[in-house]
């Protein structure tokens, strides 16, 4: 190889660099999604418009984080319908995905719980921006829902889109986004 052959190619491998840095640069880690997010989503059910108020909280824990989140529903009767969910993550041996760590085997090492028990099955992956969690429960006659909460970085907000799938089959989807409060 000639000097002027190495130093094109030098320059290509730089010029590679430059192209490609942006796309790392755009890319978030789980520290960038730490903190309290609230807010409120409307959505169609059943014909009816829904209004439900949407919290998420992510912390970093020794091992990984923790996702909470709690959704308020409102009844047209007044009532209020309240579920709130705290879900611990660890590092998977595949980048970017987590798997869940809600109990601890006999030998004290933090699992996942198991499907095929009615328990849900939950991981979470980082693509980009956006921080996904999914939840896959297998009910008695094996049919099979699946919960897919895509968290995805704003501005320092959080936008949050929810989709129920039962069986392949998309049932619910909200789109809304979440102001961080701390």
């Amino acid at each position: 190889m000639t000097m002027r052959n190495f130093f094109r190619m030098l320059q290509r491998l730089g010029l590679m660099f430059w192209v490609m840095a942006p796309v790392a640069a755009f890319a978030a880690t789980i520290e960038q999604f730490e903190g309290t997010y609230e807010g409120e989503a409307e959505f169609i059910l059943e014909g009816e418009t829904k209004r439900r108020d949407m919290s998420t909280s992510i912390e970093m824990t020794k091992k990984g984080f923790i996702i909470s989140w709690t959704s308020v529903t409102y009844k047209g009767d007044g009532r209020t319908k309240t579920k709130s969910y705290s879900i611990p993550f660890s590092p998977s041996e595949r980048d970017n995905i987590y798997k869940s760590t809600m109990r601890n085997n006999v030998f004290g090492k933090a699992t996942p719980l198991d499907p095929l028990q009615g328990e849900p099955f939950v991981w979470a992956r980082l693509v980009g921006d956006t921080l996904s969690l999914f939840s896959l429960f297998i009910n008695d006659v094996g049919e099979y829902e699946m919960q897919e909460f895509h968290r995805t970085l704003m501005d320092g907000d959080l936008g949050l889109v929810f989709r129920l799938v039962h069986n392949g089959t998309a049932e619910r989807e909200i789109h809304t986004i979440l102001k961080r409060v701390e």
